[in-house]
Order: structure tokens, then C-alpha cells, then sequence
């Protein structure tokens, strides 16, 4: 009797539970779109030696990349489908792109050489995108494992700018185009810590100078945008292996020392 009873409740508890909205939402996942269509269009224009543009493009997908984040962070619209969607722009904007930029533009002289070196940065960056996602959970959120597909491939793409925009030809790099692929490649697959600035809070109050230092900074960049924007992301590339120098330094003089 007692089951009889209490059955027409059991339903009407479910029938009130909330049901799981389905879809995705638009905002954050509009800006990974942008990104991925970035990294698109500079493979496109890469095909015409349009170098230029590719590297602007790279370099405007590592922004739409930053906002797609933390505009979802901000929103409370964080989803599993959009860190894999993110993830695999990343791997087409970050990872595809400007391997294949770097090998049309210097590495293809070089022969199997080249092609080596523009897999190794590919792989690489696959390699890394997959590490960052299975270890999202339990990795420290003040630093990077590894330097980040965005940073490399801003290395990269900022490379072919500047020597492009310092009508510098390809033949009289290629070597150090491949010493460069090689090394961006291999620090992404690396256990080197770089610093996330994910800690820096976008909606807080902050000092007036800090404005200034941010309105002095835009003009820095836009006196010239390549060598810049290389010469940025060239020292936080160079920032992990330095800081890894310092602390076995450190380390060994505190032996010796003792």
C-alpha cells in the first residue's frame, strides 16, 4: 500500500528536477571561431607567400585565443565542448599554421631537413595541447608546463615578419629558421615552468600608472609591430630556460657552499 502511494510523488520530484539545458553557449565559443578562421586564413595566404598577413593573423588569433577564455570565465559559460573545441583552434592556429608558414618560407630549401623540423614543431605542439588538457585539474595555475603553442608560435610567425618587413631573404636564415623551429617545438614538449599571468585580475581596481604603463606600451608596439612584438615574445620564450639556469645555479652554489 505504502508503494502505491508514494509513486505519484516519486514522479512529480522528477518532473520538477530542472532538465540539463542542451546546446553550447555563443559568446566564448564566437571568439574560438574567430581564432580557429585566423589560423585558417594565414595557411590560405601562406600558399601566395603573402607572409605578412600571415603573421598578423597569427597574432590576432593569439588574441581572440586569450579573450575566448576569459570571457568565459567571466560569464560562468565554461563548458567541456569549449576547452576541446579550443584546443584543437589552438592546434590549427598555434600548431599547423605557423610550421607550415616557417617551411614555405625558409625550411623547404633545406629538404628532408626542413620538413623534419616543421613536424617536430607540429608534434610538439600537439603534444602539449594534449598535456595541458589532461592536467588541467591538478597543474599549478600561476605557471605553464612547458612553453605555450601561442608564445611559439608568436616566435615563429614573428620571425618571418621581421625579416620579411627587413626585406631579409630566406636563403640567408634558413639554418637559423630550422635551429628556430626546432627549438620552439621541443620547449613546448618541455618540463621548463613559465610564468601564466592568469593570476592578474582583469576587474579590480588598479593604480592610475597602470593605465599609462598599458597606453605606453600600445605606443611601443605600434612604433614597429614586428620586431616588437618578436623581441616580447622572444624573451618570455628565452624567460624558462634562464629561470631554470638560475635556480640549478642557485642549487649549486648552495652545495658547494656548504
Amino acid at each position: 500500500m505504502n508503494s502505491h502511494k508514494e509513486t505519484p510523488k516519486v514522479a512529480s520530484l522528477e518532473s520538477e528536477r530542472p532538465r540539463r539545458a542542451r546546446g553550447i553557449y555563443l559568446l566564448p565559443n564566437l571568439f574560438t571561431t574567430a581564432a580557429l578562421f585566423s589560423g585558417f586564413y594565414a595557411v590560405l595566404v601562406s600558399m601566395n607567400g603573402q607572409f605578412e598577413k600571415v603573421a598578423i593573423a597569427i597574432f590576432v588569433a593569439m588574441v581572440l585565443d586569450g579573450l575566448d577564455g576569459r570571457v568565459a570565465r567571466m560569464t560562468n559559460t565554461q563548458t567541456a565542448f569549449g576547452a576541446e573545441y579550443d584546443s584543437l583552434s589552438d592546434m590549427v592556429a598555434f600548431g599547423l599554421a605557423p610550421a607550415l608558414v616557417m617551411y614555405q618560407w625558409a625550411l623547404a630549401d633545406l629538404g628532408r631537413l626542413g620538413w623534419l623540423a616543421a613536424f617536430i614543431y607540429t608534434a610538439g605542439a600537439a603534444l602539449r595541447l594534449a598535456r595541458f588538457n589532461s592536467a588541467i585539474a591538478t597543474a599549478d595555475k600561476r605557471y605553464f608546463t612547458g612553453l605555450p603553442s601561442p608564445s611559439a608560435a608568436a616566435v615563429m610567425a614573428g620571425s618571418v615578419w621581421v625579416a620579411v618587413d627587413n626585406d631579409i631573404t630566406s636563403g640567408r636564415v634558413a639554418w637559423l629558421a630550422l635551429l628556430l623551429t626546432l627549438a620552439a617545438g621541443l620547449l613546448m614538449v618541455s618540463n621548463l615552468r613559465y610564468y601564466s599571468f592568469k593570476q592578474v585580475d582583469f576587474r579590480g581596481k588598479v593604480p592610475f600608472f597602470v593605465l599609462v604603463g598599458l597606453a605606453l606600451g600600445f605606443a611601443v608596439v605600434l612604433t614597429d609591430p614586428p620586431m616588437v612584438l618578436f623581441a616580447v615574445f622572444l624573451g618570455y620564450t628565452l624567460s624558462g630556460p634562464m629561470v631554470a639556469l638560475r635556480k640549478l645555479w642557485r642549487r649549486r652554489g648552495l652545495a658547494g657552499g656548504g
